[in-house]
């Protein structure tokens, strides 16, 4: 794949939440999306579905050597910046409201390539530096081939 060159992908996503005083969720996705090779790395993208609560949104997932960013506009609109070893503060729009939080990654594997792969990110989130919760999200990516 050249780079900006765009590819039709399957995403298998799998995302784990264990907040502080309720019981862990988890959501699992199967959809479409489209794979691009970038100057700096790959970018992903999808569309959210009713599944996972945030029918109407676009999933943007920027994936660099040393970090991931993953931003949603639409109903839910939110820019999360992954970085081993490093806290980000995040604004996390929803039609509920706003909230500020801290994400920190504490484990990013990346195996995306011009004909897929996986992606795995292991953070924490807090709110005003108290810990509210451990995630992960891991992404599987495969080329969705066209039959001649």
């Amino acid at each position: 794949m050249t780079e900006k060159q765009t590819k039709d992908v399957f995403i298998s996503i799998l995302g784990l939440q264990d907040y502080e005083g309720a019981d862990g969720d988890s959501v699992e996705l199967t959809t479409t999306g489209k794979l691009t090779r970038t100057e700096q790395g790959y970018h992903l993208s999808y569309q959210e579905s009713a599944l996972t609560g945030m029918e109407g949104t676009e999933t943007n997932i920027e994936i660099f050597p040393r970090s991931v960013v993953l931003t949603r506009t639409g109903q839910v609109c939110s820019e999360m910046v992954f970085e081993q070893g490093v806290r980000h503060l995040s604004l996390y729009n929803t039609p509920y409201g706003s909230l500020e939080v801290g994400v920190a990654a504490r484990k990013i594997h990346s195996t995306i390539g011009d004909r897929g792969g996986e992606l795995e990110v292991n953070y924490s989130i807090d709110i005003d530096h108290r810990l509210a919760g451990e995630n992960s999200f891991s992404l599987k990516v495969r080329e969705a081939k066209v039959t001649q």
